[in-house]
């Protein structure tokens, strides 16, 4: 039993949802056949179920880095090593509306738990099968995602760092959040699979408008469909992979 997550390996599924908000975990495990809740310890609220007859578990990790290093390290030691980070996200760019979603190809590192992990310059990317997966699904579903670099912060309320915004503004940074680097570092770190599929809640002058809402919780519904249809995928070749590898780990060509 882990010190937070209380439930057995048993009820935990190699492929792995990580949303922040327990409301959204919820609505993943909705999806599912057969959910249900296994665990709701700490803020962690934990469902399982199948997708297509497919194992899988959502668990909410709530804000910032430190609850989703926890979350993903005890769910690692209950058999998990794939994780989608299904999340909302804050638009830097002129072009981004509330709704639309996001891809992240890499993360610019602006939390600090990740730094017990890995130094500073280490890069914060996601897996290059998650990151094709969730693309893939979003064309294939055709939902357009906006696709490139984003950033996490781990200080909401900390003073505007308007120079740094500005910056990576122009550098093409399309969104900032609060997870996707820590899940990104530690799962480079301890070799699991890992990518991230974010909504935006708001424009790049308004954070959360009312306005925005409707249009936001469209674009939670489509990222959900998106992580499924990509966590789908991903098992589909690890199935492959395992039918083709011979008795000693080499794949036959």
């Amino acid at each position: 039993m882990e010190f937070h997550i209380q439930c057995n390996a048993e009820d935990i599924a190699r492929y792995v949802f990580v949303p922040g908000a327990r409301d959204r975990a919820k609505k993943i495990a909705e999806r599912f056949e057969n959910p249900r809740l296994v665990s709701n310890s700490r803020g962690y609220w934990v469902y399982s179920g199948t997708v297509t007859g497919i194992p899988m578990t959502v668990c909410s990790t709530g804000m910032g880095g430190p609850q989703v290093a926890m979350a993903i390290e005890e769910l690692a030691h209950m058999g998990a090593d794939t994780f989608i980070r299904v999340g909302s996200c804050g638009a830097l760019q002129e072009n981004i509306m509330p709704g639309d979603l996001i891809i992240p190809t890499g993360i610019y590192r602006g939390g600090a738990t990740a730094n017990r992990y890995l130094p500073p310059a280490f890069p914060a990317a996601p897996d290059f099968q998650v990151l094709t997966a969730l693309v893939e699904a979003a064309e294939t579903l055709g939902i357009p995602p906006h696709v490139g670099l984003g950033w996490s912060s781990d200080a909401f309320y900390a003073p505007f760092a308007e120079e740094l915004t500005a910056k990576l503004k122009q550098a093409g940074v399309l969104a900032i959040e609060m997870e996707a680097d820590t899940l990104f570092i530690v799962s480079s770190f301890r070799g699991w699979c890992a990518g991230a599929i974010f909504a935006s809640d708001g424009t790049a002058g308004e954070i959360k408008p009312a306005w925005g809402q409707e249009a936001f919780r469209q674009g939670e519904e489509q990222e959900i469909t998106v992580a499924i249809e990509a966590m789908k995928r991903i098992a589909a070749l690890r199935s492959a992979e395992e039918v083709t590898a011979r008795p000693n780990g080499v794949k036959e060509h």
